[in-house]
């Protein structure tokens, strides 16, 4: 799989990606697998792990300002 941005080869890894989910709510993941490249930096989830992020960010306390979950598969 190839970067949209640089072209060089997207790698897979793990990564911790946060998430704004409200005005005052952002939601960290930590160890989210994802396709990174190794040139740019630039990330994307496959469409499985991002309805697995979904399905924790829909679950995540939204009283909370901050909150770190383990993504779990």
């Amino acid at each position: 799989m190839k970067c949209g941005i640089c072209g060089a080869s997207l790698v897979p890894t793990a990564s911790d990606l946060p998430f704004k989910t409200s005005d005052h709510t952002i939601i960290i993941l930590k160890d989210v697998p994802v396709m990174q490249c190794g040139n740019c930096g630039e990330y994307l989830l496959e469409d499985p792990v991002m309805s697995r992020v979904d399905e924790i960010l829909s679950t995540a306390a939204s009283a909370a300002e901050l909150e770190v979950i383990r993504y779990a598969a």
